[in-house]
């Protein structure tokens, strides 16, 4: 029978001290996000009068509708791309007893190592030679670049911690390698294609410096290039400026929520591995 000790009373006291220190910057977002600007208590303090007029201002004076269109197109099809390259490519690498598997492995996973800052310039130069410059499908091909080595190194991790029964069984009903791969191992790599797409998602939903370089100059942006320069606008009132935060985390907060459990099962498995 397990014993309620001060160990325990201890641990229960840290855990509940990280999670307010953790979740007090987003209690102060929320705060004032529905307080209405006339209100110039503490920021701290509860809002007495909440109000939606804040998230409806800041929707229409900061263009975030055609941003948030924008960020969700980039998004999908961008992790939707990540995902069948990556998982394809991991299954031979992580099957294959060749020598060239190895090397091939580690070659992609040169693009963990290497900064993309290095190559900033000359893919600027392409994207600019494709003619798809300000364009949201610079940033479809870029994305789509960018993380297949850290998707493809999730995917091998978790295929090698698979018992390979299952795909034994389907070649000696005369299933092929691409048959074996849709029809038995593909349903069995769902925890970590969940994974790889909320990390994926998340990834690409917040950053800022690649579509403020390739879409600069055009009327088109994604949520945080929106909201940076929403910033810029309306400097002195906050209350508009965490409206506009709120809207911009919440899509891609659902998303983690939804999925949290597939998550963490995706990543024991690859630890396993």
């Amino acid at each position: 029978m397990n014993r309620y000790t001060r160990r325990t009373l201890a641990l229960e006291i840290l855990m509940i001290a990280v999670a307010i220190v953790f979740a007090f910057p987003v209690y102060v977002l929320v705060n004032l996000a529905i307080r209405a600007p006339s209100d110039t208590s503490s920021p701290i303090s509860p809002t007495t009068a909440p109000t939606l007029a804040n998230f409806t201002q800041a929707w229409q004076e900061g263009g975030l509708g055609g941003a948030l269109i924008n960020s969700v197109i980039v998004t999908a099809v961008s992790v939707l791309i990540v995902l069948a390259v990556s998982s394809l490519a991991a299954y031979p690498l992580a099957r294959s007893t060749a020598h060239w598997s190895r090397g091939t492995f580690l070659l992609i996973m040169l693009g963990l190592i290497l900064p993309f800052q290095l190559a900033a310039l000359p893919l600027y130069q392409t994207i600019r030679d494709l003619g798809l410059l300000g364009s949201v499908w610079s940033l479809v091909l870029f994305y789509a670049g960018l993380q297949v080595p850290f998707t493809t190194f999730l995917y091998v991790g978790f295929l090698r911690a698979l018992p390979r029964d299952f795909e034994e069984a389907a070649t000696i009903d005369g299933c092929g390698p691409l048959s074996a791969f849709r029809y038995v191992v593909l349903p069995m790599l769902k925890p970590i294609t969940v994974t790889a797409l909320v990390l994926n998602t998340v990834s690409v939903w917040n950053d800022f410096f690649t579509p403020l370089l390739y879409l600069s100059g055009s009327d088109q942006q994604t949520m945080p290039v929106a909201v940076a320069g929403f910033v810029g606008q309306f400097v002195s009132d906050w209350n508009l400026i965490f409206a506009a935060l709120l809207i911009s985390i919440v899509p891609v907060l659902a998303v983690y929520l939804a999925l949290q459990r597939s998550i963490i099962n995706g990543f024991a498995g690859g630890l396993k591995g």
